[in-house]
This record gives C-alpha cells, sequence and structure tokens, in this order.
C-alpha cells in the first residue's frame, strides 16, 4: 500500500473517472509516500494553510494500471506514473485538524 493526500474537492472532481492531478501533467507522475507517517507530514508541509478536508487515499499498488517507481536521494518515495484507478484506492480517510497540524482520525 503506498499513499496519497488530495484536497477532497479534487479528489470528487475526478469522478468517475481516474485521478490524475497536476503534477501528472507537470512533472509526469503522482506523488506518493511509502507510509501514512510520511503522508502527514507532506500534509503538514505542503497544506498547512489549506481550507480542507484534505484525504489520505490509501492505493494498492497490484491494482494499478499505470507503473510505480520509487526514486528520490535520501528517501525513496513511490511515484505513479500515470493516473490512478479508483479501482486502486482501497481506502480515502478524511484527515482532520489538531492544534493545525493535519492528522488521521
Amino acid at each position: 500500500m503506498i499513499f496519497h493526500v488530495v484536497p477532497e474537492p479534487e479528489w470528487t472532481a475526478s469522478e468517475p473517472g481516474p485521478y490524475a492531478p497536476a503534477s501528472l501533467a507537470s512533472e509526469g507522475f503522482v506523488h506518493c509516500s511509502a507510509d501514512p507517517a510520511a503522508a502527514l507530514r507532506v500534509a503538514n508541509a505542503l497544506y498547512r494553510d489549506a481550507p480542507g478536508p484534505l484525504l489520505l487515499l490509501g492505493i494498492d499498488e497490484s491494482r494499478l494500471a499505470a507503473e510505480v517507481r520509487w526514486e528520490g536521494r535520501e528517501q525513496a518515495f513511490p511515484h505513479v506514473y500515470g493516473p490512478v484507478g479508483r479501482q486502486a484506492v482501497a481506502e480515502a480517510v478524511r484527515l482532520r485538524r489538531d492544534g493545525g497540524d493535519w492528522v488521521a482520525p
């Protein structure tokens, strides 16, 4: 399982088709994290001032049609080189604020 943080309106706007964030067009892949803790660090770094809500997607790599590459210098991050099909999303958890930080329920 790999994880991705997405603003909920962005996720629902892509329904019913596959999810293809702006990074797929601009960088060629969807940024993901290896575990929920790393994904929460990303949420708090990139979405600190976001009004919310945010979702933490749990993505089953075995159900992805797109290639996943683990890349990075100091720490490897999974990158999905194509859209994320909804059949690959095993869970979508709404994150909440706790003292200004995004946390999982």
